[in-house]
């Protein structure tokens, strides 16, 4: 992956090649945890949106896990936290 690449732009390719979703959205909402203290080890705030066929029939924590393992190299130094909505496309 390009070295330039933004953490939200890598966070998003990581998603993507993984899971292969129909829909993805990324919401970076570090600067509302400002001053919050896991915000002082540089790891980012998130909200993602993701709608993919591989939820299908999975319960929400099977779900979560498949998101987590998709970035795991992130989770902790460059991701603080992460709030999931893991949609099956039968859902929406």
């Amino acid at each position: 992956m390009n070295a330039a690449a933004t953490r939200p732009d890598r966070i998003h390719a990581m998603l993507t090649e993984a899971l292969a979703p129909t829909v993805l959205e990324l919401a970076d909402e570090s600067a509302l945890h400002a001053g919050h203290a896991g915000a002082a080890s540089g790891g980012g705030h998130y909200r993602l949106r993701i709608v993919s066929d591989k939820f299908e029939g999975l319960k929400l924590v099977m779900r979560h896990r498949l998101v987590y393992d998709a970035v795991h190299t992130m989770m902790h130094t460059e991701i603080h936290a992460l709030a999931i909505t893991a949609l099956a496309p039968s859902e929406l």
